[in-house]
């Protein structure tokens, strides 16, 4: 039995105002080049396929698309929700789904009722709202644990009937390494869950968190597909090739555009050649100038023309002493004063004239409103 873990695809979402869907296409093409080049059986799809609960149509027309491609490439697909996506809206359809071979599960009363190929069981555990399953599965208190230990308890006490059992889960394990792009669940209850909870099964596809990581060797996340943040930067994205009872191996996956960070000052940024390998990347900049330098993202986008998101860490900047008093004070006085704080020296009087203009038409417009 052969089984590729991935997950985390957010179809729909977008990197700074980037479009992705290009990118995400092109790891759909190399998923179902990977099933048939590796005679994949199973594709595990461990939560948030989509960005959001309601997606853009064209998110919808590639997971369609991709369900598609995989089947007829040879492969069934086991998925479930992740806390992005809409467990109702992706449920649509599941039931005739089930005869042609996708396997959607979004209930949490579906987690201990398998999918059974070649008779390895195939459990998917939806995202767990503690919340909203606490009185039903009479849990002791309002954590991810309880729930997931209780849905694993379900799912340990049916597994013996089969020769092997695999486990989907999106949830985040204890010990796991988060990213700056994974959505907070800790609202509905602690958010943590020990990998012990998972004790007792053959393999763990684990969805949630957005950097490959093994857990145990039967406890893996595959990661998400493509950088979703500046802070993977470094990050080898892909999915894991699971052969039951033997190897398992990471299939790295193509990277549409490189991102990275760069820090430094402006000058050094714009003439360094050690600096060319960025020019292709999506790029972080920190400046760290002690002045900061007008017109810095045009000028840094004339050589690196992927620069989408710009900070200021100025070195050697002398502090404010005291925040100057505002309440009372002239609106056009607060913003020139915050510019001069900001940049260490005034406005120029062009910009002086805009920031008042600005100002007279906010005010015009809180008039008439």
């Amino acid at each position: 039995m052969r089984i590729l873990h991935t997950s985390d695809w957010h179809l729909g979402r977008s990197f700074h105002r980037e479009s992705l869907l290009a990118g995400q296409a092109a790891f759909v093409d190399h998923l179902v080049e990977t099933v048939r080049a590796e005679r994949v059986d199973v594709v595990a799809v461990a939560g948030d396929v989509y960005d959001r609960a309601l997606p853009p149509v064209d998110a919808v027309a590639l997971l369609d698309e991709a369900l598609a491609r995989v089947r007829a490439a040879g492969a069934r697909v086991v998925l479930i929700s992740g806390n992005h996506d809409s467990a109702l809206r992706l449920r649509f359809g599941s039931a005739l789904f089930d005869a042609a071979g996708v396997h959607v599960r979004t209930s949490p009363e579906q987690s201990w009722e398998p999918v059974v190929v070649d008779d390895v069981a195939f459990y998917g555990i939806p995202y767990l709202e503690p919340e909203l399953v606490r009185a039903a599965w009479e849990l002791p208190d309002r954590s991810h644990t309880a729930a997931i230990s209780h849905a694993m308890g379900r799912i340990r006490a049916d597994a013996g009937r089969h020769r092997a059992a695999v486990v989907l889960s999106h949830c985040f394990v204890i010990g796991g390494q988060a990213s700056d792009s994974e959505r907070d669940i800790s609202v509905g209850g602690v958010a943590y869950v020990p990998l012990s909870a998972f004790d007792g099964v053959d393999y763990v596809a684990l969805g949630h968190l957005h950097g490959r990581q093994r857990m145990s060797e039967t406890v893996r996340y595959s990661g998400s597909p493509l950088a979703y943040s500046f802070s993977e930067a470094g990050h080898v994205k892909g999915s894991w090739l699971v052969t039951l009872g033997g190897e398992v191996e990471f299939v790295p996956a193509p990277v549409p555009r490189p991102i990275g960070r760069l820090r430094g000052a402006l000058d050094d940024l714009l003439t360094e050649p050690r600096h060319a390998a960025y020019e292709d990347h999506w790029l972080q900049v920190t400046l760290t100038d002690a002045v900061r330098p007008k017109s810095a993202m045009e000028r840094l986008r004339a050589r690196f023309p992927h620069t989408l998101a710009l900070s200021f860490d100025p070195v050697g900047a002398v502090p404010a002493a005291q925040h100057a008093r505002v309440s009372g004070r002239p609106e056009t006085e607060v913003a020139l004063d915050f510019v001069r704080e900001v940049r260490g020296e005034p406005a120029a009087p062009e910009e002086e004239t805009l920031l008042r203009q600005a100002i007279e038409a906010s005010r015009v417009k809180e008039t008439m409103a």
